[in-house]
């Protein structure tokens, strides 16, 4: 993972835990248990980071639905 897909990563999990109230350590491990992090996020960073927050949090959320998680 290089700097910028990091810092993506960063500011997504805070996105998401402004979004769904949660603290972001909390919102990292929900990520982490379904690899959202590994195989979604930093793969798929160059076409994500073009799109805008509330839709990248969107897809999270059918990401982590589609694998059994609620949110």
């Amino acid at each position: 993972m290089d700097g910028n897909s990091f810092a993506f990563v960063v500011y997504m999990i805070h996105a998401c835990a402004q979004k769904w109230n949660m603290i972001p350590s909390e919102v990292y491990k929900r990520l982490k248990e379904v690899n959202c992090i590994k195989q979604y996020l930093v793969p798929f960073y160059d076409v994500l980071h073009t799109q805008s927050t509330e839709y990248v949090v969107h897809d999270i959320e059918e990401y982590l639905r589609v694998r059994g998680k609620s949110i």
